[in-house]
């Protein structure tokens, strides 16, 4: 069985094409940087590696070059769209009405789009690509696979905000989660790797960024909440504010609401701080000397550092970090100012281990660190692609 699985995020579009039950990937690939003049495409088979720079402005645009590709003359790896029998989308949000992968129909998608408030940046570019793939695989079925799913188990005295009783019981106002989906796949990985081990913390550090105390397999708090902008710094996002400063900007510097929402989700965190989005531009002015890059980088590893203490706090002890995600598992530097004077936590890094670059999952810990601090490549398209085929057979 074909599945084709589409992850599409705010900024970016990753894909792959797997044989089910086997899980063989067939094809792989990325867009990122999305809405930028220099968006970076890749394309992978076992015989064929395209690298291409090009402007990318929708994710509409995106996908549709993503088909053209799987279908291409000369790379593609199927002749026709007949081939895909599933096509399983991550979606971000699924609210109160979501906690399990579903078969997409008209009301599903009706769903999602009312969730669209709550996840402005994912929600609307999870249903584009919905739309594109029904157009392009017709006869595939078309099943959603939400973020959100992972952290049901999250207890009622973590979930709940301290709001009036009915906010949460008539409102569904409370804490959900997201980046589910990766946190499952890097935290199985991780315990299988630990063994005996129960205690850990996933860090997935990417345009969006999230963390998750997890205590024998199930999460049990989560630094997204109600939608996925606060917690830790992010892109463009600014992550955990005073709630005072959204009524001073309204009330007092003459802000509308809609303008301070887009500031908070779209002009703030590191782009807010140094003017780039993307943590490899910050990275490379930092290096040369860009006083703001060097002080965002700072801050969001602080952020971090707050989060690893608050969880292993709630966990009681502490087994092992997991780093996952663009950022996660490419950037040295971050994980380098996370793990820096850590070592009341018994967090150790090893500097040589840390600058190793690989694919397979691995520790960068020194070998007397009480806790393991471990680099797991996230792998969100092959946990849909089981949860699509569990549901369909």
């Amino acid at each position: 069985m074909k599945i084709v699985i589409i992850n599409s995020g705010s900024s970016s579009i990753k894909y792959q094409l797997i044989d089910m039950p086997s899980g063989e990937g067939i094809c792989s690939g990325m867009i990122d940087r999305i809405g930028l003049e220099t968006s970076n495409l890749t394309y992978v088979t076992d015989h064929v590696k395209l690298e291409e720079i090009l402007p990318i402005p929708t994710h509409k645009i995106g996908l549709e070059k993503i088909a053209k590709l799987l279908m291409d003359e000369a790379v593609g790896v199927i002749k026709s769209t007949s081939e895909i029998e599933a096509v399983g989308h991550r979606v971000v949000h699924g609210g109160s009405t979501f906690s399990n992968t579903v078969i997409i129909n008209k009301e599903v998608k009706e769903k999602i789009k009312q969730l669209f408030d709550l996840a402005p940046l994912h929600n609307p570019a999870n249903l584009e690509g919905i739309n594109v793939a029904e157009e392009i695989f017709e006869n595939a079925q078309q099943v959603a696979v939400f973020d959100t799913a992972f952290h049901q188990t999250i207890p009622v005295v973590a979930h709940k905000y301290a709001l009036p009783n009915y906010l949460l019981t008539e409102k569904k106002i409370r804490v959900y989660g997201f980046h589910g989906t990766s946190h499952k796949y890097v935290s199985e990985k991780a315990l299988a790797h630990l063994e005996n081990n129960s205690k850990i913390i996933t860090i997935h550090l990417g345009n969006g960024c999230s963390m998750t105390a997890i205590k024998d397999g199930k999460s049990i708090d989560h630094s997204l909440g109600f939608a996925p902008s606060n917690g830790l710094i992010m892109g463009t996002r600014s992550g955990d504010i005073d709630q005072s400063i959204v009524f001073y900007m309204v009330n007092t510097l003459g802000y509308t609401l809609d303008s301070v929402n887009s500031l908070l989700l779209k002009e703030s965190g590191m782009l807010g701080l140094t003017g780039f989005s993307d943590l490899r531009d910050i990275e490379a002015n930092a290096e040369l000397g860009n006083v703001d890059c060097q002080l965002a980088l700072a801050m969001n590893a602080y952020r971090i550092k707050k989060y690893i203490g608050s969880y292993a706090a709630v966990l009681n002890g502490l087994d092992a970090i997991v780093f996952t995600a663009g950022i996660g598992e490419n950037s040295s530097y971050i994980r380098k100012l996370v793990c820096t004077d850590m070592d009341y936590f018994g967090i150790k890094l090893d500097e040589s281990k840390n600058e190793i670059r690989s694919r397979e999952a691995r520790e960068i810990n020194t070998a007397d660190s009480k806790t393991k601090i471990l680099v797991i490549p996230t792998n969100e398209e092959i946990e849909i692609a089981n949860q699509v085929y569990e549901l369909l057979y």
